[in-house]
């Protein structure tokens, strides 16, 4: 594997945050089509094959790459942003969502990170982003469509997107957390996971909850996230106003008064 390229990098905002990566000359980074928010002039941007994390290894090794990208639903291609200038340039990617970007070195976690497909926003040219494949048949039966673990391998930066807060926690061996599958950012790879049934058919009916959850057990670190996006999508749709058949409103005072002054009194 080639070497990582070293950025720097500074992170804006609150709740919605954006990361700014500065970058020497010929350094570069890569991330998904649809996060940049801006890049300065001199800075080139390339769609590459896969990750581009071992231009070295040949069409094989690219396609083995973009492979695994495709299994965990994502394009083929990712985008490589690269300092072409002769001095430093700049270049922000924002989040998707309200919620936080987390700074994470590979090197200082031993090398591997487990994410959520949905969590990874950017990283270091030369970071591997492959696919977790699920150790236990209950992931793959039961995690949900969503619930898809991308592995990212290497040693340089990454930066991956939290939902409304991050919870960090390093669990202790054989230490045990239940956790909503959508509410899992990213573990470590010491870290066993599996989904399991939530108990009482009462519960699952009527608890609010859903039928399953996942059991993370340590030792190793956690990041979970308290607002996931299916939640987030979920709320705005419920409190979307609903349209009749004539296309209006209704159900709000808006559309009542749309109805008024349109003369529809039915």
């Amino acid at each position: 594997m080639n070497a990582m390229h070293e950025i720097d990098y500074q992170i804006h905002g609150d709740d919605m945050q954006f990361v700014e990566i500065e970058l020497d000359p010929s350094e570069a980074a890569v991330a998904e089509a649809g996060s940049m928010m801006f890049m300065e002039d001199g800075i080139a941007m390339e769609a590459i094959f896969g990750d581009g994390s071992n231009p070295s290894g040949g069409i094989m090794s690219a396609l083995l790459g973009a492979g695994r990208r495709l299994l965990t639903g994502e394009s083929l291609f990712m985008t490589a942003y690269q300092n072409r200038g002769t001095g430093k340039r700049r270049v922000a990617f924002g989040a998707p969502y309200p919620g936080k970007i987390l700074p994470v070195r590979l090197s200082d976690i031993g090398g591997e990170l487990i994410a959520q497909k949905d969590s990874f926003l950017c990283a270091a040219k030369g970071v591997a982003v492959g696919i977790a494949f699920q150790k236990r048949l209950g992931v793959g039966l039961f995690g949900g469509e969503g619930f898809i673990l991308e592995r990212l391998t290497g040693d340089g930066l990454t930066f991956i997107h939290a939902g409304g807060n991050i919870y960090e926690r390093t669990l202790a061996p054989g230490e045990t957390l239940r956790v909503d599958t959508g509410c899992i950012v990213a573990f470590q790879p010491t870290v066993d996971y599996d989904i399991q049934y939530v108990g009482g058919i009462k519960t699952a009916l009527f608890g609010g909850e859903g039928l399953f959850f996942a059991t993370l057990r340590g030792p190793g670190r956690i990041w979970l996230q308290s607002l996931p996006f299916s939640r987030l999508a979920s709320r705005i749709v419920a409190a979307a106003p609903k349209t009749g058949s004539g296309g209006k409103e209704e159900g709000s005072i808006l559309g009542g008064i749309g109805r008024m002054i349109d003369g529809d009194n039915s």
